[in-house]
């Protein structure tokens, strides 16, 4: 998106990021319209600033971005309506409390509507990472913002009966970033159907993901992980069927093609085979 500080020009670093990807063409432009514009194109006019019309749009952003996805789905494709962020923690009585606490600011810094969500069994491990989120919030920059988003409906603490039924609530809820921070970590985690990213232990925070492990940032959010993934190569590839039979292969199955285009009282389809053979 445009800066005002920098003249309505993005900020240096992504600039700089663009430079060193090798990407030649960027747009300041950012929300809703800027799906829009890539969506339809945007006419220059005289100048050499237009833009043109794309095939698939990508990236994550705030509802906005996301409503404008879900609307432009079908003039182009997306990859995913990847919107505000969420992280979802399942932790047993093994987990470290304060890492806990750590991780689900983490998210709510990014956004006041942004998802922490803790599923637990434990009511002591519960009530400690409460006591923990008041100490850290304290000191985190974005105090503010964070507070709102834990106080937000979209953030709790679920408590379920035992870690079999969290693996279940983590399946219909879906979640961005999902961490497993229970004994037998891997797996558990091995048993998740539907995240987004499942961040497996002590050691691998969502701030991982986002920088440095090399897994995508780009992933699923509101439950659409239950059938939809992460950024990746496929995304920007699609497959083009092609099917070349010759006469006596065509011979060979024509019968049942004739049998079912009978069965859906589609002739015509069938003539299509025979008259080929008469």
């Amino acid at each position: 998106p445009p800066q005002k500080e920098f003249g309505g020009l993005p900020h240096p670093v992504i600039l700089a990021a663009a430079e060193m990807l090798g990407i030649t063409e960027v747009y300041a432009i950012g929300g809703a319209q800027a799906i829009a514009a890539f969506a339809y194109g945007v006419d220059g006019g005289e100048g050499d600033d237009a833009i043109d019309r794309v095939d698939v749009v990508t990236g994550p952003g705030n509802i906005y971005v996301a409503t404008a996805k879900r609307l432009l789905k079908g003039t182009v494709g997306i990859d995913s309506e990847a919107g505000t962020t969420e992280i979802a923690i399942l932790a047993d009585n093994t987990a470290d409390p304060r890492l806990i606490a750590a991780d689900l600011i983490s998210q709510a810094e990014h956004d006041p509507n942004a998802a922490s969500v803790l599923i637990t069994d434990s009511e002591d491990l519960a009530a400690h990472v409460r006591g923990h989120l008041s100490a850290q919030i304290a000191t985190t920059k974005h105090a503010d913002r964070v507070r709102e988003a834990l106080a937000g409906q979209q953030s709790g603490t679920i408590l379920v009966d035992d870690v079999e039924h969290g693996i279940a609530v983590c399946d219909a809820y879906a979640a961005e970033h999902l961490e497993i921070q229970t004994a037998d970590a891997a797996l558990v985690a091995s048993r998740i159907r539907n995240a987004g990213a499942v961040f497996v232990g002590d050691y691998s925070p969502v701030s991982l993901g986002d920088y440095c492990a090399g897994s995508n940032h780009v992933l699923p959010t509101g439950g659409t992980a239950s059938f939809a993934s992460g950024l990746n190569v496929t995304t920007f590839l699609k497959a083009v069927q092609l099917i070349n039979y010759n006469r006596s292969a065509l011979e060979e199955v024509s019968q049942h093609i004739t049998s079912l285009a009978t069965a859906e009282d589609l002739p015509a389809h069938g003539d299509a085979v025979t008259a080929r053979f008469r």
